[in-house]
């Protein structure tokens, strides 16, 4: 599987620590679509800026993408784009497999949240000082997946790789979900499982969340 790498900033490296057969792209390798077409797969953990300024060269080469890139919306109509162009795309705000446990936690106390009359729910995440976008991709997907109304706070210091906490607060109890990421290489080591996947599975076109992929993958 050879792979085209875009970043190689502190969770982009880490790729290479899981996989072999790497192209790097950045400042100095500029992907074009001549270079990119020669790979199998497309990695990116590209700030979400640099990462939509290439999403139509990407589009271009219809070769499978994994990415990780957040900080920016998808253009309308996304998936039907792929879906024409026959094309499977995977990316995930965060590509723990811990957090697709949490998904599944967080989706089952949506479902039993009606025993709590009185209630409020928060999430905070902390990240390093070096992230650019706040809230973080992932505490809006926890938001998503909970499915009610919920205040985000977020907080930078140090060299935190992340942190978020989910807590569900009523008069007589407190009741926490909490995921923190102790190293990068886990971020990369499932972007890699993607890339593995989306190459030697037959996906339906489309923009796939990775997490969904991953419940597939498990029949949860």
């Amino acid at each position: 599987m050879r792979i085209a790498l875009l970043g190689k900033g502190k969770t982009g490296s880490k790729v290479l620590e899981f996989a072999q057969d790497v192209e790097v792209f950045d400042s100095s390798n500029v992907p074009t679509y001549d270079k990119l077409i020669k790979h199998d797969v497309i990695i990116s953990f590209l700030p979400g800026e640099a990462f939509e300024a290439l999403i139509p060269v990407l589009l271009e080469t219809k070769k499978p993408v994994v990415t990780g890139s957040t900080g920016f919306k998808w253009p309308v109509n996304f998936d039907k784009t792929l879906q024409e162009k026959n094309v499977s795309w995977i990316f995930a705000t965060n590509f723990s497999l811990g957090v697709v446990v949490l998904k599944q936690l967080i989706e089952r106390l949506h479902q039993v949240d009606g025993l709590f009359k009185e209630k409020t729910l928060s999430i905070h995440e902390v990240h390093h000082t070096k992230k650019l976008d706040a809230p973080s991709g992932t505490a809006l997907s926890m938001k998503e997946w909970l499915q009610e109304p919920c205040e985000i706070t977020s907080e930078r210091t140090g060299d935190v790789v992340g942190l978020h906490t989910l807590t569900l607060e009523t008069p007589g109890e407190i009741l926490r979900l909490e995921h923190e990421a102790k190293d990068r290489r886990l971020f990369a080591e499932g972007a890699v499982w993607a890339a593995n996947y989306i190459t030697k599975n037959n996906m339906k076109p489309g923009l796939h969340a990775f997490q969904k992929v991953v419940e597939g993958h498990l029949s949860l």
